[in-house]
């Protein structure tokens, strides 16, 4: 028997020559079962273990623990033969169970047996690793083994092992080099479930057992269309249509955007931020790719980083016209649900939460720590400026910061104590204000006293925070007529809405309001307590057949314009208002003949009372008819639909005090003239009122259609002011600017907290500018709300193609060596035409490699010069640093072609007018 050792120790020698020297067998029991190196050994996460038969491992223990050399247990070579299901690929066999099947033995252990017994020839080691799972470790005796398939060939499936610790980008590299995917090609994976769903792998760098994969799962690779679409992402119906799409070869970069159904403001967004240079580049070049951050709790899972950069490898690969943004769409409003639904939005609003939204996502800060922002407490501004930024990225680190952000200065003083605040704030865009007028223009209807004369249309410019007085000041100039005689009212459906005082806000005035300006007495007054003229407000109303069975009733309804009429207090009667009313529309109301009426001599009394204009004669009146007749001036004002009134039973009539023949009857009414009052009361001294009196004047419709003028009624004139145009001048860029870094004082509702006052303080604040960002976003803020008016600013601004210095706006200390740190050039523009409800949206970009400039609007995209691009619809600026420009731009080597011409200056070509 030891002659069989022997000669079974001389073969194995032969097939492993290095074979350290046997120790003792007590030795080797030491070594295998309890030292550092045996099996005793405690596992860890990563190390390797190897698989050992039990039968031979069991042999080796009778034959060490014999204590005898010459033994015949000896157990000759390692033999694993009965853990394979076969000897050609070498497959564990399923349902093996340690201690029955097999043993573990640590590296050093395996490493000893193989030295000193050798393994039998052919068989490869049973090598595993030790994985962590969840509250255990272990040794992974099976790994995963995943189906690998290519997405154009689903059939044809490749079998490869992977262990639970490996990571999704090992599976995506083994597929790549098995598939023979050429470096330059873009893929990505996709898992099959169970129920036959499938399921990105976005996140590469997550392990197997993170990613839940199990063994015998179906792993698809896809590889990027050469257009920049994923086969995935398209039904098969349009595959025909995708080869036709990618057989187009234009200029890249020059691509429309689809308008889903009002998101040109998205589209506008996507184009500006498509053409800043460094940020295409970094997602043409796929660096995104290693800096996806999926598990950034403010992020949102890497899905806005890889839906933009489809829509930015689709734009930029020249196989399309237009392309249809609606996977981004669907992901924006999953993110942000202000966008939900289509509803017109804010371009800029769209482009801050986008900006955000990718800078979270590609964040190379994975854990971010707790910042604390201090003062600058009298510390030079340098060191704490660049405190700030070190703080500012150390949470935040990404293409979005590298390109985008800035530093601010700001600076607080306390009102009281004289306490100064300097802190340095992070930007990723300006919002700069736009010189605001303190003027408002005014349209309103001047109605005179003298029935001869029109309604007069006027213009007028107040100042923007003024009184009802002012208005009535601004009229006074172009009437002549003093401030006092007039009053203001706010007329809509042929009735007052409001009747104005003196001391009111003209910021209760909407600019869709008609206004109307009524000459009154120079003694007159509304209410009843005074002993001047009482201003009466007229409506007119027409009776109309109501529709009950016997037609016993009737019904109003108002139409024309009402009145402020000014009559006499101490001597007023029914009759003598009957004949001031008929006097005041004699110019479209026809007196009945004297056959039919004999005024007798009491509209001669009336006329000479010294409130009532005489005919031809106005105190301060202007010239009549100063302008073309004109239809009137609203609907529902003049020429309007007639506002109905309640169909109650027919009003109690005025006493019977007139003489036969009047053309209409008078009647108290509520102050909508929806309904009648008796608020009067009449005595021998005349008519007086317990209330605020509104007098209806109805007709009967054969009357109103026989003495009643309509057109005449609705006439009115434009004064001369109203041909004026007034012209805003424009501003430039840099007042804007200006305007940004002048000290303000804070508001009421957004007051500072004073550490040394202990207590909130309107202080005043200060913003400079420190450092500025490669790309520098201006937003124009056109839009102004109120609490009672929302309004797009209009103005021209005026801005540089090319060559914006900053230099005298950044207070940092300059490098005077390198002035184009501090100079910007043009490379996109979003527009906004129109006003706040049916606003469009468009833009102007420079394209970064043929630098020729081009009008986006959706889908459609033409070629433009650069003196287009100036316009009072330019809403959100994008600016490259002019060092950042020459650093992308290619070095052309002495056989290239010339190079294009860069940014703002376009090579000859046709362009469209877009105005």
């Amino acid at each position: 028997m030891a002659a069989v050792a022997a000669n079974v120790a001389a073969a194995a020698e032969d097939r492993e020559p290095q074979r350290e020297a046997v120790p003792g067998l007590e030795s080797q029991w030491r070594q295998i079962e309890n030292s550092e190196s045996g099996r005793e050994r405690p596992l860890r996460a990563g190390e390797s273990w190897f698989l050992v038969e039990q039968h031979w491992y069991k042999q080796w223990e009778v034959y060490v623990q014999g204590g005898d050399q010459d033994s015949g247990t000896f157990p000759g070579c390692i033999n694993n033969a009965d853990l394979f299901e076969d000897q050609v690929n070498w497959h564990l066999r399923k349902g093996l169970v340690e201690g029955e099947d097999y043993v573990l033995l640590p590296a050093a252990a395996w490493h000893y047996l193989v030295n000193w017994y050798g393994l039998e020839h052919g068989q490869p080691p049973i090598e595993r690793k030790v994985v962590e799972l969840p509250s255990v470790q272990k040794v992974e005796v099976y790994p995963v083994e995943l189906l690998l398939v290519r997405h154009s060939d689903m059939d044809t499936p490749h079998t490869a092992q992977f262990s639970h610790t490996d990571s999704v980008d090992l599976i995506l590299r083994t597929a790549r080099e098995h598939f023979l995917v050429s470096p330059q090609e873009e893929t990505r994976l996709w898992i099959k479930n169970a129920e036959g769903s499938f399921e990105r792998l976005c996140n590469t760098r997550v392990t197997v057992l993170d990613a839940a994969l199990k063994t015998g799962q179906v792993v698809i690779m896809e590889t990027r269309n050469k257009d920049g679409t994923w086969p995935s992402a398209q039904p098969q119906a349009v595959n025909t249509a995708l080869e036709e799409e990618e057989e187009f070869q234009g200029q890249p970069g020059i691509c429309g955007l689809t308008n889903l159904g009002n998101t040109c403001f998205m589209n506008s967004a996507l184009q500006c931020l498509s053409n800043v240079p460094q940020l295409t580049e970094y997602f043409l070049k796929n660096r995104y790719l290693e800096e996806l951050n999926f598990c950034n709790p403010l992020g949102m899972k890497g899905e806005i980083a890889e839906a933009y950069a489809d829509l930015v490898k689709q734009a930029w690969s020249g196989h399309h016209r237009s392309i249809v943004p609606h996977v981004f769409k669907t992901k924006v409003g999953h993110f942000a649900s202000q966008f939900l639904g289509y509803q017109q939005h804010d371009s800029q609003e769209l482009l801050s939460f986008l900006l955000d939204g990718l800078h979270e996502d590609l964040n190379r800060v994975k854990k971010k720590e707790y910042v604390e922002l201090c003062d600058a407490a009298g510390r030079p501004d340098q060191e704490v400026a660049q405190e700030a930024w070190q703080n500012h990225k150390r949470r935040n680190d990404s293409v979005i910061v590298d390109t985008f952000h800035g530093l601010f200065k700001s600076t607080l003083v306390c009102p009281d104590c004289g306490n100064v605040s300097v802190t340095f704030d992070p930007f990723c865009y300006l919002s700069v204000p736009l010189p605001v007028s303190h003027k408002r223009v005014m349209e309103v209807f001047f109605v005179s006293m003298d029935p001869r004369r029109k309604p007069e249309q006027h213009r007028l410019v107040v100042p923007k925070k003024g009184k009802i007085s002012d208005l009535c000041v601004a009229l006074a100039k172009h009437t002549g007529m003093s401030p006092e005689r007039m009053m203001v009212a706010d007329v809509f459906s042929h009735r007052f809405y409001k009747i104005y005082q003196l001391e009111e806000s003209l910021s209760s005035i909407l600019d869709r309001d008609d206004i109307f300006i009524y000459e009154v007495s120079g003694r007159s007054a509304i209410g009843e307590n005074s002993r001047e003229d009482v201003v009466l407000p007229i409506y007119l109303r027409e009776r109309t057949p109501a529709r009950d069975y016997n037609n016993s009733y009737y019904g109003l309804m108002l139409f024309g314009h009402p009145l402020l009429v000014s009559v006499p207090r101490d001597r007023l009667s029914w009759d003598a208002l009957y004949h001031i009313l008929l006097y005041r529309l004699s110019r479209y109301v026809t007196r009945p003949s004297s056959d039919d009426e004999d005024d007798g001599d009491e509209k001669a009394d009336i006329e000479d009372k010294d409130n009532i204009p005489k005919p031809g004669h106005v105190a301060g009146a202007s010239s009549q008819d100063s302008g073309p007749e004109q239809a009137g001036p609203s609907s529902g004002v003049a020429g309007g639909s007639r506002a109905p009134v309640d169909n109650s039973p027919g009003p109690s009539h005025w006493p019977q005090r007139a003489r036969r023949k009047h053309l209409f009857t008078l009647q108290t009414v509520n102050s909508n003239g929806t309904s009648d009052r008796s608020t009067f009361n009449e005595d021998t001294h005349g008519v007086s009122f317990s209330s605020q009196p509104y007098i209806a004047i109805d007709w009967e419709p054969e009357m109103k259609k026989r003495y009643y003028d309509e057109v005449e009624a609705e006439g009115y004139v434009k004064h001369d002011c109203v041909g004026y145009v007034l012209k805003k001048a424009p501003v430039r860029l840099q007042e804007c600017i200006e305007l940004f870094t002048t000290v303000e004082t804070l508001e009421k509702e957004n007051p500072w907290y004073c550490p040394t006052c202990k207590q909130h303080q309107l202080a005043t604040k200060k913003l400079d500018l420190w450092m500025l960002p490669e790309t520098l976003i201006i937003h124009l803020k056109r839009f102004s709300y109120t609490k009672f008016s929302r309004e797009k600013l209009d103005t021209l601004v005026e801005f540089p193609i090319r060559d914006l210095d900053f230099s005298e706006f950044v207070i940092k200390p300059q490098n005077e060596s390198a002035p184009e740190l501090y100079k910007y050039d043009l490379i996109a523009v979003s527009n906004h035409y129109g006003g706040l409800r049916d606003g469009h949206y468009t833009t102007f970009a420079c394209n970064k490699d043929s630098g020729q400039w081009h009008y986006f609007d959706d889908n459609s995209v033409s070629p433009v010069t650069e003196n287009q691009i100036e316009s009072k619809a330019a809403y959100v600026l994008f600016y490259q640093r002019q060092d950042v420009a020459r650093r992308l731009q290619p070095q052309p080597s002495s056989s290239d072609p010339p190079a294009s011409p860069a940014c703002g200056s376009p090579p000859n070509s046709e362009f469209m007018d877009v105005n």
